[in-house]
């Protein structure tokens, strides 16, 4: 790994958000997004195949033998992390790219950023959708204070442990949890959430984020018990508010 010496013209590390969906990326990312993209050729992503292929949906112009990309994902070894940003050293931006959304939430960009804050690197967040945040905006519930928890334990007897502290943490504290899943597990956790929660506790279901069939809706989970609603494979951000 290279060290940043004085004097040298240090690169910078720009989070780079993509799109929710298959959508067309400039109805949901500003124009500066495409700027960025333009000028940046070294990227670390989570996959190479469908980075590519948003950069060249972003600047199809861009010429794609030029890209310079590192995968980091949850096969990436821990001590090959630093090296991804010796670009930087050089002077050479680095642009991150999640699957979807924002690097860094709930994503595996924290890790090499945590290391770009150790070596001195500047680390610059551009503006785009996480469906984390518009969940929230969109939930009716304490948005002075809320907590992102990630994917719940896929144990059934932990997931149902999960639920209920999480339900309690809501109750004592007023505040609104917010956790996800796996798409192709979605129908299955809407059936436990209904059993599980208390019939007063509001639930907020915010699937499809951005998306033509974008679906957002918070109800108590008494009247989600009156409703049928199929998630299969849907991207889905829960909240619940005891």
């Amino acid at each position: 790994m290279e060290e940043e010496k004085p004097g040298l013209v240090v690169g910078k590390i720009y989070l780079i958000p993509t799109t929710l969906g298959d959508n067309a990326p400039l109805e949901v990312l500003p124009i500066s997004v495409k700027g960025t993209i333009e000028r940046i050729d070294h990227y670390i992503v989570e996959n190479e195949k469908t980075a590519r292929r948003f950069i060249k949906r972003v600047s199809p112009s861009k010429p794609q033998p030029d890209l310079h990309l590192q995968s980091l994902n949850k096969y990436t070894n821990a001590e090959e992390i630093p090296s991804f940003l010796d670009p930087c050293i050089h002077g050479h931006d680095i642009g991150i790219l999640s699957e979807a959304g924002c690097p860094g939430i709930a994503d595996p960009g924290a890790d090499v950023i945590r290391v770009a804050h150790e070596r001195r690197i500047q680390v610059v967040p551009l503006v785009g959708p996480s469906s984390i945040l518009m969940a929230m905006m969109s939930s009716g519930m304490n948005g002075q204070n809320f907590a992102f928890n990630g994917y719940l334990p896929i144990d059934n007897a932990e997931r149902k442990k999960m639920v209920k502290s999480l339900e309690r943490l809501s109750r004592d504290k007023g505040q609104s949890q917010i956790f996800m899943e796996t798409p192709y597990r979605n129908n299955k956790l809407v059936k436990e959430l209904l059993k599980t929660l208390h019939k007063s506790t509001r639930l907020c279901i915010a699937c499809d984020i951005t998306l033509p069939t974008e679906f957002i809706s918070t109800k108590s989970v008494h009247e989600w018990n009156e409703i049928e609603i199929d998630l299969d494979k849907r991207p889905t951000i829960y909240i619940i508010q005891a």
